[in-house]
This record gives C-alpha cells, sequence and structure tokens, in this order.
C-alpha cells in the first residue's frame, strides 16, 4: 500500500492577524510563513538571511540575528509600529552545524554557545519582547519548535536534542505563567521533514527514502504538514490547547527509531 498524501493547502482563517516567525526564510519556517500569509495575515519573517522567493505582500522580511538582544527587539518595535499588535510569535530559527554531529567533548566550544544563543536564548529574546504586548492585548499565542530528538536522541547530536527538549519546557513554563493573561503558549515537534538541511544531512546515509521506509506512515513529513499543525494550534479551534507539545513526525517516535545511527535533524 503507498502511503497517503495529505493536502497541502489546510490552512485556517486568518485575516488580518498579525504573526511574526522567526527564521522564515527557508525550510519548516519558510512553509509556516507562508501557510499564514495564504490564511489571511500579515506575516513577517525575521530573519537573518532574506528569503529567495518574497512570499508576495502579505510577507516582509526584517533582518535579524536571534543571537542579539537589539536585533530582536528592534523587529518587534517595528511590527508594533507597523500593526500595533502581534497576534502570534513562532520561534523558529534554530541551527544544527555539521561540526556539531560529534559527542559534547569533540564539540568546539564557539558551536554549541552559538547554537545556545540562537535555538535556546533566542526563543526566550524573542518572548520576553512579544509577552508584555500579548499581556497588554490579554491574548496572543507563542509557538516553539522543537524536534522530535527533544524526545529522543541517537548519537552525535549531544548539543542540539538537549537544548530542542529546553524549547518544549520553555513552552510549558510560559503557557503555564501566562494562561492567566489569555496567552497560550505551546511547542511542535518535527520528525524527519523533507528540508534541504535533512536531504543534505542523509545523502550519505541511505537518503531520505530509506529513512522515510522506517516510519509507520511509509514517509518522511513534508514541511506544510508542520505548518498545518502550527496554525491549528494558533487557531481558536485550539482555544483549550496550551503548556504541552505536539509531535508531528509520521509516527516515528512511538517506534523509538530514534536510535538510529546517523542522526535526524528537523
Amino acid at each position: 500500500m503507498s502511503p497517503s498524501r495529505p493536502p497541502a493547502n489546510v490552512s485556517f482563517e486568518n485575516h488580518g492577524r498579525v504573526v511574526l516567525v522567526t527564521g522564515a526564510s527557508m525550510g519548516i519556517g519558510s512553509a509556516i510563513a507562508q501557510a499564514f500569509a495564504d490564511s489571511g495575515a500579515h506575516v513577517y519573517n525575521a530573519d537573518i538571511t532574506a528569503p529567495s522567493d518574497k512570499g508576495g505582500n502579505r510577507i516582509k522580511h526584517l533582518s535579524c540575528d536571534t543571537a542579539s538582544e537589539t536585533d530582536c527587539s528592534t523587529v518587534v518595535e517595528q511590527v508594533v509600529q507597523e500593526h500595533g499588535a502581534i497576534d502570534v510569535l513562532v520561534n523558529n530559527a534554530a541551527i544544527q552545524p555539521v561540526d556539531s554531529y560529534h559527542p559534547i567533548d569533540q564539540v568546539k566550544t564557539e558551536i554549541w554557545q552559538r547554537m545556545l544563543d540562537i535555538n535556546l536564548c533566542g526563543y526566550m529574546r524573542m518572548a520576553r519582547h512579544v509577552l508584555p504586548l500579548m499581556k497588554q492585548q490579554q491574548c496572543g499565542v507563542i509557538v516553539n519548535i522543537a524536534s522530535g530528538q527533544a524526545h529522543r536522541t541517537a548519537r552525535d547530536v549531544g548539543v542540539y536534542g538537549p537544548i530542542k527538549s529546553a524549547n518544549v519546557m520553555q513552552a510549558r513554563q510560559w503557557g503555564v505563567e501566562y494562561a492567566r493573561n489569555g496567552i497560550r503558549v505551546v511547542s511542535v515537534s518535527p520528525g524527519a521533514i523533507d528540508t534541504p538541511m535533512v536531504r543534505a544531512s542523509l545523502a550519505e546515509q541511505g537518503g531520505a527514502s530509506e529513512l522515510g521506509n522506517r516510519h509507520p506512515v511509509g514517509r518522511i513529513g513534508q514541511p506544510h504538514e508542520v505548518a498545518s499543525a502550527v496554525l491549528w494550534l494558533s487557531s481558536d479551534a485550539a482555544s483549550f490547547v496550551t503548556a504541552t507539545d505536539l509531535e508531528v513526525d509520521g509516527g516515528l517516535g512511538a517506534l523509538g527509531a530514534f536510535a538510529a545511527p546517523y542522526p535526524m535533524p528537523e
């Protein structure tokens, strides 16, 4: 039986909502930004790199290194100046350098420090600047993009996995902390998703098709499938969902198959 492919146009109405997505110039972040734009939102892409595809007039690129407090503050201020609100923050910007694929005693200090600055502290910086506004609004949603490696691991991902597990706990803590302010905070943990980063990582290790065969659904995921999950979690349809994590991994985690002999980044 061939694996089914869900439609790529699943969306929720977001007309007029203001959405800030970090790291949306490519991969999963790009799919999330485009999905929000297609559903009617005003979308800002906070990324250190400009996208090759501008995404139309509903996606505006703002140069931002989330390792910089000044950049994060400036981006939030600009969005507020233009729209007066931020309804959804998607913390997505993250890195997983090839040089980090080693046991922790073999990873250079500057590499894991940079990963901490972006993958963990970057999420906190953006949230710290957005939360006061959401508290004033008495509403808002923050989505942290974590990873299947937050829940299970493999060899040689001793930096990325622990940081991603912290992204999950950030969402749980913030979700509890700010529920009284009408703010929901959740995390999404993608499994193996068909992005340039994943294909490059797997090129010499069996390829995406071999990894796809490990999944109960018979394939790896597509970026739009993660985007659909984020749209649902950000919508009123998920109004009773907060301080939790959603794994979007085609059932791979249920098999414990992350104990593969190669790393599987999101």
